[in-house]
């Protein structure tokens, strides 16, 4: 995998997090708490919110599929004779 490939996803990880933090702040709940209960059906009280938990969920979707391929990459990489060194090298750019 390239360094730019790991790096990519890291970043993705960052600026997506960075995102569900304000949503976090503002409605006072973790993602994690919130998607379970938007999942499972519950409608937000206000309908103001709608917009807010349709781009939640999403941006909280996409922080979980970008951490499965962090965590599959990082499989991969550590599936050849390697050390954290290594691994470090690989995902830092160049």
């Amino acid at each position: 995998m390239p360094n730019s490939m790991l790096a990519s996803i890291l970043q993705d990880i960052h600026t997506l997090a960075t995102e569900l933090q304000l949503y976090e702040r503002r409605y006072g709940v973790l993602s994690e708490t919130f998607f379970e209960a938007y999942m499972s059906g519950e409608e937000p009280e206000d309908d103001a919110w709608v917009p807010d938990f349709a781009m939640w969920a999403g941006t909280y979707q996409t922080w979980l599929d970008r951490q499965r391929e962090y965590r599959a990459a990082v499989r991969r990489l550590r599936e050849r004779p390697a050390s954290l060194s290594r691994l470090i090298s690989v995902a830092t750019p160049s």
